[in-house]
């Protein structure tokens, strides 16, 4: 073992926020006076007294600084970040969500802090302290610990091209950010993303986020379950997807290695779980069979498959689809799969297993 054991300063970090028509806002005040990062914006924050707990913390300098009084039961865990400064001074900070106060926030101590006010969690002010710009951005992503370890020289203010966030992935297949190797890639291929939501669906394997830039961009990513869908998959948006034209979302990069692809959003709302009435549902699933129809005319011109038709797949569609078959639907599925057998081959075109309900 080297060195001595670390005494790092903790503090804490008030992240209040209020929703408003237009989206999140989160209280942020304006260092002043003879004090660090004078002249920057930061959230109300302070060190433990000795002997106090974070939560009473938290409760006391919000008190101080804003004049709001917090319910301790109010309090809720948002990022804990490990910081370096540039100077090479090390802290750990605890960032707390805190959505219910009494009082109104106001300025409590002008020698520190000559202005304070509420911006939206998606545009924050400049000039901000890069350590407070970091915790936000960490508890925008869903990141339960973040490091933002400045390096000698650096900013104290937060300046893009010397972002040092690195979000620390929650263990087990629960965790809602994806690995660094991942990251990186999507970082380098569309900028910095600030907000990291999962967004994988009900089927074994599938992991997919929604990531959301700085700029206000959504872009998707994607891992696919093996090579051969990841080889599929970018073949087919290198394609036949071009020709859908504005539907279809666009490959903006992929990477062999890690069998990803980030893709861009397109216009419209999730039917993932929706329950509609029967004639909305209707025109509903009327208008994906359109969809189909121009996927498969899109798709450029493929021989025909050597058998009429492939039916190694029926026994499990056939699982899948029993618990919604009325009494003769299998038979009849059967003896129609039979009669199939002898026709002539068929032209081929993609398969989409997208337009399938998941239960």
């Amino acid at each position: 073992m080297s060195g001595g054991r670390h005494t790092e300063p903790l503090d804490v970090h008030l992240v209040a926020v209020r929703d408003t028509e237009a989206g999140p806002e989160v209280l942020l005040s304006r260092r002043a006076g003879d004090v660090y990062a004078t002249g920057l914006w930061h959230l109300p924050s302070g060190h433990l007294d000795p002997g106090e707990d974070v939560v009473t913390a938290l409760v006391r300098e919000t008190g101080e600084e804003t004049g709001v009084l917090v319910d301790p039961g109010d309090v809720r865990a948002a990022v804990t970040v490990h910081h370096r400064s540039p100077g090479g001074g090390t802290r750990v900070g605890f960032f707390f969500e805190v959505r219910h106060w009494r009082g109104s926030p106001r300025v409590m101590e002008p020698d520190r802090c000559d202005a304070m006010g509420w911006f939206p969690l998606d545009a924050l002010p400049e000039p901000m302290v890069a350590y407070c710009r970091a915790g936000l951005d960490a508890y925008r992503a869903g990141a339960r610990i973040a490091l933002h370890f400045q390096e000698s020289g650096d900013p104290i203010a937060y300046y893009p091209a010397v972002d040092r966030l690195r979000l620390v992935p929650d263990a087990g297949p629960g965790s809602t950010v994806p690995g660094d190797a991942v990251r990186d890639f999507v970082e380098r291929a569309v900028g910095r993303i600030t907000g990291w939501t999962d967004v994988s669906w009900a089927r074994k394997g599938s992991q997919v986020w929604r990531a959301d830039d700085a700029e206000d961009g959504v872009w998707f990513v994607k891992i696919h379950q093996s090579d051969r869908f990841h080889q599929r998959e970018v073949t087919a948006f290198r394609s036949w997807v071009p020709r859908l034209g504005p539907m279809a979302p666009r490959l903006m990069a992929s990477d062999e290695s890690l069998r990803a692809v980030v893709i861009t959003a397109v216009p419209g709302r999730s039917l993932h779980g929706a329950v509609h009435p029967p004639e909305q549902e209707r025109r509903i699933f009327h208008r994906i069979g359109q969809l189909a129809a121009t996927i498969h005319r899109s798709a450029p011109a493929l021989p025909p498959v050597p058998d009429s038709m492939p039916l190694e797949k029926l026994e499990r569609h056939l699982d899948g689809a029993r618990a919604y078959l009325e009494p003769g639907d299998e038979a009849f599925i059967r003896a129609t799969t039979k009669e199939a057998a002898g026709l002539p081959a068929l032209e081929r075109v993609p398969t989409h297993g997208d337009f399938q309900l998941l239960h």
